[in-house]
């Protein structure tokens, strides 16, 4: 049954869709933290973040089901719901944040972020890391591996993503291995600079999490977000990956300790009812607003509404903040144990219910393994835990469950890494 579903997908549409592990899942129904395949096993989930509060959470499922039977129009009517989602949103943030523009992806937040800067500046020039993800569009798109896989542009820019664990220099303290790489910041934007093109914004994932989930030199986006500020530009916080208490804060850039002028959220927000937000002070949305005469018939829509309200009103209802601190925290602590039992565990980093675990041929050389990350991923599926690789080298096992992830679900978790580990040890 799955090989002739897989032959009909690759069929339907094309060859090449990427679909995780060797042998591919046919995942039929979802609850809490577990999906169900099409013969009734169950997995626990430990890597999708779109359900933040769960698989099929029935105050979601509820909310949207009513709001689908009552009302779903374009944003060109008022409407009390979406108002109040955006007043809630940005109560969430600092003083500096006071309106949102909704749309309906990450990728599409992240273009509006982008282009807000850029009328805002009356500069062209984005700076990112070279081993980011912002989104799909050719805009976004265009920094996907800039510096590592693809040359940079006039208008775009980037600098090494920040570590400890591989840093540039091995025979620096953090102090000045930090700043070497606001060194290299400095020289993305003098580079955009010399280009014509000017600065306009630092964009980054808060947390880094396309990087591999890095430990960074203490105070590095504190000052990065300081030399933006200095050269012009603005600081876009891309909290799709890093907001939504996925820290055990509510936005990565609390944890990472700096002040963004944008933030961009996505696919948490709807618990998968498709909803992305950019916000900003009124100013910069009203500066982006009166030249575009910006649009989006699915965004700002009650629907968007009903389900971005209840899946706030689940995260406070049920502390899930302080549970992914303190679930996270420890699943993290009990990982971090075990690495000095394992050559191949390099590192094991993150906070909240974000984790990555540096697989490595072995801990003198750092030299990334990936194929045995992969392996790992492979394992943990066949025991009923899903993971995946990722990372700049794409050696990191991923561990990133909704936030209704508990204590007992991560002891269950623990058994089967350890018994992973005991195979290939063997």
């Amino acid at each position: 049954m799955t090989a002739d579903l897989l032959a009909r997908r690759n069929q339907a549409l094309g060859a090449g869709a990427a679909l995780f592990y060797e042998t591919p899942l046919h995942i039929v129904r979802g609850e809490g933290v577990y999906l169900f395949d099409a013969g009734g096993r169950r997995y626990v989930d430990m890597y999708n973040n779109v359900p933040c509060v769960g698989h099929a959470n029935p105050d979601v499922a509820e909310a949207v089901g009513r709001q689908q039977a009552t009302l779903n129009v374009h944003s060109r009517y008022l409407h009390e719901g979406i108002v109040s989602l955006a007043e809630r949103l940005t109560a969430l943030h600092g003083p500096q944040i006071e309106s949102v523009v909704f749309s309906c992806s990450g990728t599409e937040a992240n273009e509006v972020a982008i282009r807000m800067a850029r009328f805002a500046t009356g500069k062209r020039g984005v700076v990112c890391t070279d081993a980011t993800y912002h989104g799909n569009s050719e805009l976004v798109g265009g920094m996907t591996r800039l510096g590592a896989g693809q040359p940079e542009r006039a208008d775009l820019a980037t600098f090494p993503s920040p570590e400890l664990y591989r840093p540039l220099d091995d025979n620096l303290d953090e102090d000045a291995l930090c700043e070497v790489y606001l060194d290299r910041l400095r020289a993305a934007i003098a580079r955009l600079e010399a280009s014509g093109a000017g600065f306009a914004a630092l964009i980054v994932c808060s947390i880094f999490a396309n990087e591999g989930l890095p430990d960074v030199p203490v105070g590095f986006m504190t000052r990065a977000a300081e030399i933006a500020r200095a050269a012009g530009g603005l600081v876009i916080a891309d909290e799709v990956q890093a907001g939504y208490c996925r820290t055990g804060r509510w936005w990565g850039y609390e944890a990472m300790g700096f002040t963004p002028d944008i933030v961009v959220t996505g696919k948490p927000m709807g618990n998968g009812v498709p909803l992305a937000a950019t916000a900003a002070s009124r100013a910069l949305v009203e500066g982006f607003r009166a030249p575009t005469r910006y649009f989006n018939t699915f965004a700002s829509s009650p629907l968007q509404a009903a389900a971005g309200m209840a899946v706030l009103d689940v995260i406070e209802r049920d502390g899930l903040q302080s549970n992914a601190a303190r679930v996270g925290g420890d699943l993290k602590a009990a990982l971090k144990a075990r690495q000095s039992q394992h050559d191949w565990i390099g590192d094991v980093r993150g906070q909240g219910l974000f984790i990555g675990v540096e697989i490595v041929r072995d801990k003198d050389s750092r030299t990334p393994d990936r194929d045995r990350a992969v392996d790992i991923a492979n394992r943990l599926m066949r025991r009923g835990f899903l993971t995946s690789n990722a990372g700049m080298l794409g050696n990191v096992v991923k561990i990133r469950p909704p936030l209704v992830f508990s204590q007992a679900n991560a002891v269950d978790f623990l058994e089967a890494f350890d018994a992973t580990a005991g195979e290939l040890n063997a």
